[in-house]
């Protein structure tokens, strides 16, 4: 039976900048990218904030993509908006503007139907919040979490301490290497699985991501995608097809994770080939499997 999905994280209205095209006011936040990948293979469940400027097209969107609301919050003010420019790298954001809004603030409240849920992802929060979050779920099989080089800077000794209480750490190369003062990323790989987590997934843009287990270490390289409109919310997607493997597994085995790590990179191929949630949105399950397939040969002798 497939395991269920709690995603906890930001939901918000982004306007993007690339060197090719732009969009203004459209649907994003890790926990829209996340649940809209995730769910083409589990339910999935949603904790979130929204202000009153959110579109109820945006909320019936996830809706329709059978994502559970019920943990989404709607309150006065105004939601969390995100202003960024890439250049032709493609590969990091230059942040314009954030506003954090009704976001700013906002204290995840686990409803009592999800605190049940068998895999848990912590989107990029304040780690002290997402401690709390975890407080409030019973015994996940697995609980994932994500962050990025603010938190490592302002709020490093709460983020060791909720790392030392999850599964698996998803971060970027930058952030290994920031987080453990190292230039080498298997020696940071080392260092953060001796911090308590299992798994370590360093998410490497369009070279892919590595899995790092105390076991053994995997690379799945990235989809090759040849026209890229916006890669806002990758990484995000690809936890969110990583998750919803694992969801599919009657076990988290060494093979289990690395059918997920190719899962991960399929759904940011679809992810990043058009702006906001759309690209995931169009693709059906027979889709991925078909990606899937393609980039395992792409691997295999």
């Amino acid at each position: 039976m497939t395991a269920s999905i709690l995603v906890v994280g930001s939901l918000a209205y982004d306007d993007v900048r690339t060197p090719m095209d732009s969009r203004d006011g459209v649907l994003g936040g890790a926990a829209s990218y996340f649940a809209m990948a995730a769910s083409r293979y589990a339910p999935v469940r949603l904790v979130g904030v929204v202000g009153d400027d959110f579109d109820a097209s945006d909320v019936e969107r996830l809706r329709g993509a059978g994502i559970d609301l019920a943990g989404l919050e709607r309150r006065d003010g105004t939601s969390f908006r995100w202003k960024g420019t890439y250049d032709f790298a493609l590969d990091t954001a230059e942040t314009i503007n954030t506003d954090l809004g009704v976001f700013g603030d906002w204290r995840p409240t686990v409803p009592e139907k999800f605190a049940s849920s068998e895999l848990v992802f912590l989107a990029n929060i304040d780690p002290e919040i997402q401690l709390a979050t975890l407080a409030q779920v019973k015994a996940p099989r697995l609980v994932a979490l994500d962050t990025m080089n603010y938190w490592i800077e302002h709020k490093r000794d709460a983020l060791i301490d909720v790392m030392a209480k999850v599964d698996v750490v998803s971060i970027n190369e930058a952030e290994a290497r920031q987080l453990c003062e190292t230039y080498s990323v298997v020696r940071a790989a080392r260092e953060i699985l001796d911090m308590g987590p299992t798994s370590l997934i360093v998410k490497r843009g369009e070279h892919g991501a590595t899995l790092f287990t105390r076991e053994f270490s995997f690379w799945a390289p990235a989809y090759p995608v040849e026209d890229i409109a916006d890669p806002t919310g990758a990484g995000d997607t690809f936890a969110g097809g990583f998750l919803g493997a694992l969801a599919e597994s009657d076990a988290i085995d060494g093979a289990a994770l690395k059918r997920a790590m190719l899962h991960g990179v399929v759904c940011s191929s679809f992810s990043v080939q058009s702006f906001s949630i759309d690209g995931m949105a169009a693709a059906d399950r027979a889709d991925i499997e078909r990606r899937y397939e393609e980039l395992r040969a792409l691997i295999t002798l």
